[in-house]
């Protein structure tokens, strides 16, 4: 492994344990309902799907946070939710799994985003139905929000914001987290979402994945010339510090703009088997949060989140990679 050795990589996942990382973002709930087709509707030209059983796993920010407790992080979350049956077994998964989830807060003129998935064999997806209300939040919700990101961040290694255009990720919420990460100088990590784009100016590191890379820039990614292009660009125009680039099969650019001058490196895919990307820009991110927080360079931080990136894809729906699994895969 180059740069990274085997020695250092296994401290910097020792070193993640109790480090301490705020998420803020949309949450959500994923709803797998699992059947079997052998015929197809006479009413309709659609597939009859028998019944077999239901699976649920938090979605979006909430399996970000999974997956930096399943790393290892002491992770405190931030989000809204409405006042039904979904938000409450969100809160019992994520309980489950170890995520303070008292500051999820509870608007009751919305719903809790929950993603239905209808999968057949081989898992095989033939439906999704989504149950949401995403308008930004607002008012006393909004207050409650920036009150609860203040209340956190100052015990935070680093915030990670986890935005998937469901009305948390807002003009107010994201000054209320980088006024709150300032004076400690705390990193603020995004995942970000191209409408959003210029909220995220000023940030530490955003991580766009290829087609949102192209989308913001206006400019295609075929190789790893036009892959510095964009990321200069965006660093630029969101004068932001650094910018990663996730390209699925092709890795990830990673441009650090900690060093003087710049480190700049394309990263290889290390999935041995894809079974399901969902969920796999989750892992990266949430990987590269806690690496920093355990004194990682961005480019070691980078490399440890392809490994755990081709953990995720090798599984299907959104998982949480367990710091073992991490290290196991360092060793094949």
């Amino acid at each position: 492994m180059s740069p990274l050795g085997h020695a250092r990589a296994h401290a910097l996942i020792t070193g993640f344990a109790g480090r301490r990382v705020l998420v803020v973002g949309d949450v959500m709930l994923d709803h797998f309902l699992f059947g079997r087709v052998q015929r197809l509707s006479p009413e309709a030209p659609v597939p009859i799907v028998e019944y077999d059983h239901d699976d649920y796993r938090p979605g979006g920010a909430a399996n970000v946070a999974m997956n930096l407790a399943a790393l290892g992080a002491a992770v405190s979350l931030v989000g809204v939710v409405g006042g039904d049956e979904s938000a409450d077994r969100l809160r019992e998964l994520l309980s489950r799994g170890d995520v303070d989830a008292s500051d999820l807060v509870i608007d009751e003129d919305r719903r809790t985003t929950r993603k239905l998935r209808i999968v057949t064999q081989r898992q095989q997806q033939v439906a999704r139905v989504d149950f949401e209300h995403d308008a930004d939040i607002a008012g006393a919700v909004a207050a409650r929000v920036a009150a609860a990101i203040a209340s956190r961040a100052g015990a935070a290694d680093v915030v990670l914001v986890s935005d998937y255009l469901k009305g948390v990720v807002t003009s107010d919420t994201m000054t209320a987290v980088l006024e709150a990460a300032a004076p400690r100088h705390t990193p603020v990590l995004v995942d970000p979402k191209i409408p959003h784009l210029d909220l995220y100016r000023g940030v530490t590191l955003i991580t766009p994945n290829q087609v949102e890379a192209e989308t913001a820039t206006h400019s295609r990614i075929r190789t790893d010339d036009e892959a510095r292009d964009a990321a200069r660009r965006l660093q630029e125009r969101l004068r932001c510090t650094s910018v990663v680039i996730t390209r699925g099969e092709h890795g990830m650019w990673v441009l650090d703009g900690t060093t003087s001058p710049a480190t700049e490196a394309n990263f290889a895919a290390t999935a041995l088997e894809v079974s399901d990307v969902t969920g796999a820009g989750d892992t990266v991110i949430s990987t590269i949060a806690l690496a920093l927080a355990a004194t990682a360079s961005l480019v070691e931080a980078a490399q440890l989140s392809t490994i755990a990136a081709g953990v995720a894809v090798s599984r299907f729906g959104a998982v949480a990679v367990t710091r073992d699994e991490l290290a196991a895969r360092l060793t094949t």
